[in-house]
C-alpha cells in the first residue's frame, strides 16, 4: 500500500521532533500494510519553511536509518505547501511528489477559501505542474459551497482525501463530505496525513474498507492505482466530475 500525505521526517513540522519517533511511525505504517510512503513537510508555511534541498536531505538519512533498523518501508520525498499569491517565486524550490511526477501537494486554510486559490491553480498548471489540493474535505468554505470543489476539479485540480476524514475520526460532517465527494467524482486519492502512530495515525485500512462497502471494490483499488500512477507521474484515472446534489426531503404541507 502507498501512502502520498504523511509528515514523518523529524524535526520539520508538527510531525515527530526525533529520529526514533520516526522509526516508531514506520513501524506502524508497516502494521498497517504500507510499504512506500511520501514525505510531505509544510513548505512556506506560517510556522515551517522546508525548501527542497533539506527534505531530500532528511529523506535520505530516514531511509538509511529504517534501512539498518530492517524496517521494510520505502520513504519517498515530497511537500505540502500551503496556498499562496506568490506560488511563481517559489518555482526553484517546489518539491513534487517523489521529486519528478510533477505532482504538486497544495494545502487550504481549514476555514475560508483564498480568493486567488484559481488563480493558483492555473499559475500551478502553467509551470508545467499538477496541482493536488491536500483534505479539500476539511476546509469549511468548501463544505457550505461545494461548487467552488467543483470548480476546481473541473479545472485540472486533483484532489486527495485524507484516510481519517472517511473513516469518521474527524466528525460526521467531514465524512459525509468525505463520502460526497467521492460519489460525484470528486476525490481521486486517499491517503493518511498521518504525524504520529495514535491520535493523527493512518486509518488506511479502515478507510479503504469503508471505501469498499459504500462504493464497491472497484472503485477503491481504483484509489489505490491512483497512488502507484502520481508516483510514476502520470495522469490518474478519474470520471468526469459532478456538482454535488443534496437530496431533497419529502414533506406534507
Amino acid at each position: 500500500m502507498i501512502d502520498l500525505n504523511s509528515h514523518i521526517l523529524p524535526g520539520l513540522d508538527d510531525g515527530p521532533e526525533m529520529m526514533e519517533e520516526s522509526i516508531e511511525m514506520a513501524k506502524t505504517a508497516v502494521e498497517q500494510g504500507i510499504d512506500t510512503m511520501v514525505a510531505t513537510p509544510y513548505h512556506f508555511h506560517r510556522k515551517y519553511n522546508n525548501p527542497k534541498s533539506l527534505i531530500l536531505q532528511k529523506t535520505a538519512q530516514l531511509n538509511d536509518e529504517l534501512f539498518q533498523q530492517g524496517i521494510d518501508l520505502t520513504v519517498l520525498p515530497g511537500q505540502e505547501i500551503k496556498v499562496n499569491r506568490d506560488m511563481d517565486t517559489l518555482k526553484d524550490e517546489l518539491l513534487p511528489i517523489n521529486q519528478n511526477s510533477g505532482y504538486v501537494f497544495l494545502e487550504l486554510p481549514n476555514h475560508d477559501l483564498p480568493h486567488y486559490t484559481s488563480q493558483v491553480m492555473y499559475d500551478i498548471q502553467m509551470l508545467g505542474y499538477k496541482p493536488v489540493l491536500v483534505h479539500p474535505e476539511r476546509n469549511e468554505t468548501l463544505r457550505e459551497h461545494p461548487n467552488e470543489l467543483y470548480n476546481f476539479v473541473r479545472n485540472g485540480a486533483i484532489t486527495l482525501v485524507t484516510a481519517a476524514s472517511i473513516a469518521g475520526k474527524l466528525g460526521r460532517e467531514v465524512q459525509k463530505f468525505s463520502y460526497q465527494m467521492i460519489e460525484f467524482n470528486l476525490a481521486h486519492l486517499v491517503a493518511s496525513d498521518a504525524r504520529d502512530r495514535k491520535k493523527r495515525g493512518f486509518f488506511m485500512k479502515e478507510a479503504y474498507n469503508k471505501i469498499e462497502r459504500k462504493f464497491g471494490a472497484d472503485l477503491m483499488y481504483q484509489f489505490m492505482e491512483n497512488a502507484h500512477v502520481v508516483l510514476e507521474g502520470e495522469m490518474v484515472y478519474a470520471e468526469p466530475p459532478e456538482r454535488i446534489r443534496t437530496k431533497k426531503r419529502l414533506g406534507i404541507f
